[in-house]
């Protein structure tokens, strides 16, 4: 099958579609739909080729961004594969603690940390806390020092690279709320004010130029930017850099014709830049880290739904038909936020119809509420029939919403032919329980 799918996945002989070898239909009838599976292998593969890619060229960790998808499951999976986890918010931290991580191997992030949440965190022993705003170094300089501990800090730049993608997942431009500017002065200013307060170490700087980037240019950019910002502070202010996280932004293929980077070559060509544009200024190569996380969970998670209604509309002389299917933009919101594209074919069976033009939309109350605005499905597809939608393990699931009081889908590890839920199915009574009125 194509790039877009999971690494397990086949055809029977009938033309069901396998997902770590369990028939689609299997799962749909058992877990009901919509349903996402997750192939626990393609995800265990990625984690360790991304761990061997930095080990290759001497990297410090390689974190899991939590924010893709993240799970008691999912984070021991990930972990068992030598990766840490990057947090963004004190209940991602609770998952992974209690997925057995140890603080260690954790990172938070985020542009509005609570108190309480930094507070966790350091009662965890989270590994570094990557620093967002002026009042931030205040906040965790003061839940430190009450804690008697000193806690090591990244300082999050702005480096005004623009990446390659949708600007709702550009993160390093200047207009944008992350991270402290370099052009401005704003970025020497938080790491002079952090090496004068005794509860904070400064490890290093962090940068993440964005997501779902195909080149290597914006990578380059960033990296040769970072290190002559780590030169100005070595001549300006005589601070070390020691540590240097890149984050993550990799991209992944949504449509056959999507051409992602190579883990191993990215890799080896970042560190190659960091490396070389330390030597030409004579700096000390700082220890890099990396943050992937669509790239490691999307790949491997793909959408059944099943479909509902069919509704040909004549559109500019020509017909348009509308394939409904029993979930939408609560599952996946990603079409209606990001226009983003995605592969869609029919799961159950095999057909031989001619191919019609489809729209592949949800059951909600919104005319946005798109899955797929175009593709070809077999002109024999009925109601009944399943839908298998690729590449949506990485911001699908852990965007989804209750909106028109749809239950959130199940979430199901798939392995070896056999099942395991990784999220339960939410139901209606789920949700009157929140409801103290009910």
């Amino acid at each position: 099958m194509s790039n877009v799918w999971p690494l397990s996945a086949t055809r029977d002989s009938d033309g069901a579609l396998s997902i770590g070898g369990v028939d689609v239909r299997d799962a749909a009838a058992e877990f009901g739909t919509p349903l996402f599976l997750l192939d626990e292998a393609d995800i265990r593969a990625r984690a360790g080729a991304y761990r061997r890619a930095a080990e290759s060229v001497g990297a410090r960790k390689v974190y899991y961004a939590a924010k893709a998808f993240l799970s008691t499951a999912v984070a021991r999976w990930v972990h068992e594969e030598g990766l840490g986890l990057d947090v963004a918010s004190g209940g991602e931290l609770a998952v992974a603690l209690r997925a057995g991580v140890p603080g260690a191997d954790l990172l938070l992030h985020g542009n509005n940390k609570s108190m309480s949440e930094i507070e966790s965190a350091m009662e965890a022993g989270v590994a570094r806390i990557v620093v967002d705003s002026f009042e931030e170094i205040v906040r965790v300089a003061d839940a430190a020092a009450r804690a008697g501990i000193v806690q090591p800090v990244l300082v999050r730049l702005t480096i005004g690279v623009e990446a390659h993608t949708h600007e709702f997942i550009a993160t390093a431009h200047e207009d944008q709320k992350f991270g402290f500017s370099v052009s401005s002065g704003a970025a020497e200013e938080a790491i002079r004010r952090i090496v004068k307060l005794p509860p904070l170490e400064f490890r290093g700087l962090h940068s993440h130029i964005g997501s779902q980037i195909f080149d290597t240019d914006g990578f380059e950019e960033a990296a040769t930017r970072i290190v002559a910002f780590v030169a100005r502070l070595r001549d300006d202010q005589v601070i070390e850099v020691a540590e240097l996280d890149l984050g993550g932004g990799m991209g992944i293929a949504y449509l056959p014709s999507d051409d992602p980077l190579a883990i191993g070559d990215l890799a080896s060509h970042v560190s190659g830049v960091v490396a070389r544009e330390c030597a030409q200024r004579k700096l000390p190569v700082p220890a890099l880290a990396f943050e992937p996380g669509r790239a490691i969970v999307g790949p491997a998670g793909v959408t059944i739904y099943e479909v509902g209604t069919i509704k040909p509309v004549v559109i500019d002389g020509g017909v348009r038909t509308y394939v409904s299917v029993d979930g939408g933009m609560s599952d996946n919101i990603r079409t209606a936020l990001y226009d983003a594209r995605y592969t869609v074919e029919l799961a159950s069976r095999t057909s031989d119809a001619d191919l019609m033009l489809v729209r592949v939309v949800g059951k909600h109350c919104e005319s946005g509420d798109i899955v797929i605005r175009e593709a070809h499905l077999p002109s024999d597809l009925a109601p009944g029939d399943l839908l298998a939608v690729a590449a949506t393990g990485a911001y699908c699931r852990s965007m989804a919403s209750n909106y028109n009081y749809l239950p959130k889908p199940a979430v199901v590890g798939v392995i070896d032919g056999s099942s395991s839920v990784v999220l339960r199915r939410e139901t209606i009574e789920d949700m009157l329980m929140l409801d103290p009125g009910a």
